[in-house]
């Protein structure tokens, strides 16, 4: 079966990054069913371009989650807190690279993500190497974590899926399409083939992907990667900020 992405033309890494590396910006993420992934889409602008890394569409990605022994990054994910964050490695795993990366929400709900290049090995055994100890404490003070949070980070969960990334066809932002999620902790595992994460990333402006999705009957969710799966994972936590998508995929 066709997908939505079929006809578009490629765009490289290093020209994704170069045009539209989106750093700063709004988020804005629907949960799809995979039945209805090609109609909503299937609008697309002809000039949007995708990525393709070695010919390949999409990317397998691993992700692994780091929080304090009582769980704070969770929990100011799960009750609506201003100074949420978010600490993790990001898996490349076609091409083996990998980073870590600190994600904050700042002022106007604006998030923040900054990161730096990580050791392949150090990332597929969820290991924060020494290295980065200094890095990662600077960056929590300024998402306002009490001093010594970095040293108390240790691997929760994992999660991997494959990704589509988007480029509008103006240049004005990103969109990616996560598919074949599936998330583990130290005694739990779960996979939602039938699940489709897409999340635009853009200025304070509406997206094309955006529009594309209103127009199907798709309005933006609470979803996140971290949190929900932390909460399916584990049915003591707090799941009343992603009710509606646990309810609806992991019920």
């Amino acid at each position: 079966m066709p997908s939505f992405y079929a006809d578009l033309a490629p765009i490289s890494l290093d020209e994704l990054v170069a045009e539209a590396e989106m750093l700063t910006r709004v988020d804005r993420k629907y949960v799809l069913h995979r039945r209805d992934l090609d109609t909503a889409l299937g609008g697309l602008d002809p000039h949007t371009r995708v990525l393709r890394i070695d010919a390949r569409v999409p990317q397998p990605y691993r992700s692994t989650y780091f929080d304090t022994p009582d769980l704070r990054s969770f929990y100011v994910a799960a009750h609506p807190r201003r100074r949420k964050f978010k600490i993790r490695t990001r898996t490349y795993l076609a091409s083996r690279t990998s980073f870590l990366e600190v994600k904050a929400v700042g002022a106007r709900g604006i998030t923040v993500k900054e990161r730096i290049p990580y050791d392949y090995d150090d990332a597929m055994h969820a290991r924060l190497s020494e290295g980065t100890s200094n890095w990662l404490e600077e960056r929590l003070r300024a998402a306002g974590q009490p001093p010594g949070t970095g040293a108390q980070l240790a691997p929760v969960m994992w999660g991997s899926y494959h990704r589509t990334t988007l480029l509008m066809a103006d240049g004005s932002g990103r969109a990616t399409v996560d598919t074949d999620l599936d998330w583990a902790s130290h005694d739990s595992y779960l996979e939602r083939p039938d699940m489709v994460v897409v999340e635009t990333k853009s200025g304070s402006r509406p997206s094309e992907v955006d529009r594309l999705l209103w127009a199907s009957g798709h309005r933006p969710a609470k979803i996140s990667k971290f949190g929900t799966g932390m909460s399916a994972l584990h049915h003591h936590l707090p799941r009343n900020r992603w009710n509606r998508v646990l309810n609806e995929f992991f019920s």
